[in-house]
């Protein structure tokens, strides 16, 4: 089985490789490109975006803040909370200076992705809306859309698949609760069980479709990151006075051009942009799937709603999070990486149990991700047969949470990384094909003069 996995790992590892500068400059380069087109403009608007969050309007389609709910239940969770924890340990302090950059030109891409979302989409049988990257691109690029929607559909159903949250669930009860103190089964067989918990419980809620696992997120999410946020604040004021050096820190490391650190200064910076794509998705198509189902009748309204995910989970909780790992010291740990690095981290700076405390907020925000990823697996699976066939995919959703509580987290970290990066490149050079379509209804609004 270690044998297996070790060649797994290789194999990934070596299909990522030329992946990952291609993905930099889909992802950066795009992003920059529509940063000049808009003038930045969308940045303007910050204001704006939180007053449509809470306006309703009227028809089909779930509103905006469910929508921001369902995205943001898929980003802030593990991927805030572990992955920044596992970006710092492979590159460094200096590697959230990168993931800070591609949120903001994350949130342009996602203001372009979901106003486009909005803009070409369909509607089902029932008259309900259907938006993603795979209706944009088929309906708005006549010649190439098909093959693009469909590369992206195939590599979604990857994609989304719950490899990252499911492995670090496992591996946090693990380390955590140390169940074979209690009952000597092995690790092997005790990760077993927790794959199979994580399906049963996710079963009842994904197969209730897109409404049920609206209602649960939309319940959930902030609460959970309302409660992270409280308690991340209140160890860095506690610790004030680490906060600046921990930003000098962070800043001398990212500009440090002798690193060998991730192979180099730009390892650092790919491992940033990985880490921070991961974290917010921006560029890679996910977020226009729920944003393209919203009630909105105008695309740049939903656009700029959309852009809140990036400045929410990677700006404001992936910044808590890194900012507390390096304080604490734990990061310089060489056999800590993932969760348990942020529980260590934690576990020093919060009164002792703080991991256990973290412990609930990373089940809840956990569990709210394998529900909202499942229903991006069903819109790739639905699109690339009949609409009504999406909800079967279902079942190789659950089946592969099992799959993902047995193997390494190099392993998830690379089928995530590697479909991400399929991903990418397809939606990206849609996004700025479609690009003159955005801003002629900025154009419209008066946004540019």
């Amino acid at each position: 089985m270690d044998q297996w996995i070790s060649t797994l790992e290789d194999i990934l590892k070596s299909l990522i490789s030329p992946l990952e500068w291609i993905m930099l400059i889909a992802v950066v380069g795009g992003g920059l490109f529509l940063t000049i087109q808009s003038k930045g403009r969308p940045f303007l608007k910050i204001k704006t975006a939180f007053r449509l969050l809470f306006t309703k309007e009227e028809g089909k389609g779930i509103s905006r803040f469910q929508a921001l709910s369902a995205v943001l239940a898929a980003t802030v969770g593990l991927g805030n909370i572990s992955g920044v924890a596992i970006a710092i340990h492979l590159g460094g302090p200096g590697v959230l200076v990168w993931m800070w950059v591609t949120a903001g030109i994350g949130m342009i891409i996602k203001f372009y992705s979901c106003t486009l979302a909005v803009q070409l989409r369909e509607t089902n049988s029932h008259g309900e809306p259907l938006g993603g990257p795979m209706y944009y691109m088929q309906i708005g690029m006549k010649k190439w859309g098909k093959p693009l929607a469909i590369w992206f559909s195939v590599a979604g159903l990857f994609g989304v698949l719950p490899a990252f949250t499911a492995n670090q669930l496992t591996q946090t009860f693990m380390n955590v609760v140390t169940p074979n103190s209690f009952i000597a089964l092995g690790d092997f067989q005790w990760k077993f069980i927790v794959g199979m918990i994580l399906s049963i419980v996710s079963a009842f809620v994904i197969f209730g479709g897109l409404k049920s696992i609206i209602r649960v997120t939309s319940s959930l999410v902030p609460a959970m990151v309302g409660i992270y946020f409280i308690m991340g604040v209140y160890i860095l004021i506690a610790n004030i006075k680490d906060v600046l050096p921990a930003f000098n820190l962070i800043f001398s490391e990212a500009f440090n051009f002798q690193t060998m650190v991730a192979g180099g200064f730009w390892g650092l910076v790919i491992l940033g942009v990985r880490r921070a794509v991961f974290s917010n998705e921006s560029g890679i198509g996910n977020a226009a799937m729920y944003h393209g189902q919203s009630q909105s009748k105008m695309g740049t309204n939903e656009g700029l709603v959309a852009m809140l995910g990036p400045l929410l989970d990677t700006v404001l909780v992936c910044t808590i999070t890194g900012l507390i790992v390096i304080i604490s010291g734990a990061y310089l740990v060489d056999d800590l990486n993932g969760i348990v690095l942020t529980l260590e981290a934690f576990r020093r700076l919060f009164f002792g149990f703080g991991d256990e405390l973290l412990l609930i907020i990373v089940f809840v925000f956990g569990i709210s991700t394998l529900f909202t990823y499942s229903y991006y697996g069903v819109k790739c699976f639905g699109f690339l047969t009949k609409n009504n066939w999406g909800k079967y995919y279902n079942y190789f959703y659950i089946g592969s949470i099992i799959f993902s509580a047995l193997v390494t987290v190099e392993v998830v970290i690379g089928i995530i990384d590697l479909s991400f990066a399929l991903m990418s490149i397809p939606n990206m050079i849609a996004i700025v094909y479609l690009s003159k379509g955005v801003k002629k209804e900025m154009q419209e609004r008066k946004w540019l003069v």
